[in-house]
């Protein structure tokens, strides 16, 4: 939590004002309490909007995967956390302003996007709509290029491990630039 605080704080300095925090409710053995006490944090530094998500175990993540090696690990997402979370944005001031809903979703709740009027997180809307090109950098993250003559989006995956992030970061900046050039 200190390095999230250490990043929000220079971003603050550095003038941003319109900060989104992201939480995930239904971690693996995440508790009441644990909520609390992660709820209390995000107050204490009052961001402009704040999204809720559950939980949702994708197709390829390893906690699906190895399915064996993880069976133990209590995954939980109550009314309860839900209702904290929608309680703590209501103490910031903040409203809904979007939800959807995924597959195999911790507790079958909805990903609720909270915000200060004005402040929306435009990046949640977009990509939510899916009707915007949009460029991610980083491991693990997903460029999608919108072609709308054809009524079509095409992804592109950069990979997750850091350490091949970097040593094929030439490789995903190619595949990028030939996708964007369709476009």
């Amino acid at each position: 939590m200190e390095m999230v605080k250490e990043k929000f704080f220079m971003a603050r300095k550095l003038g941003f004002d319109n900060i989104n925090m992201d939480l995930i409710m239904g971690l693996p053995q995440e508790n009441l309490e644990d909520v609390l006490h992660t709820l209390s944090e995000v107050k204490a530094l009052a961001p402009d909007s704040l999204t809720v998500h559950s939980l949702a175990i994708k197709r390829a993540a390893r906690l699906k995967l190895f399915k064996e090696e993880h069976k133990d690990l209590q995954i939980q997402n109550t009314p309860e956390m839900i209702e904290l979370s929608a309680t703590c944005a209501g103490e910031l001031g903040m409203e809904p302003y979007y939800l959807y809903r995924q597959k195999n979703m911790a507790g079958n709740f909805e990903n609720v996007g909270y915000s200060l009027p004005g402040k929306a997180c435009i990046y949640n809307i977009l990509i939510m709509e899916e009707m915007q090109t949009i460029a991610a950098c980083g491991a693990g993250t997903t460029t999608k290029v919108v072609f709308p003559a054809e009524n079509r989006r095409e992804r592109c995956e950069n990979v997750k491990e850091v350490e091949q992030y970097i040593s094929r970061i030439d490789e995903m900046i190619e595949r990028k630039e030939k996708t964007l050039a369709k476009s």
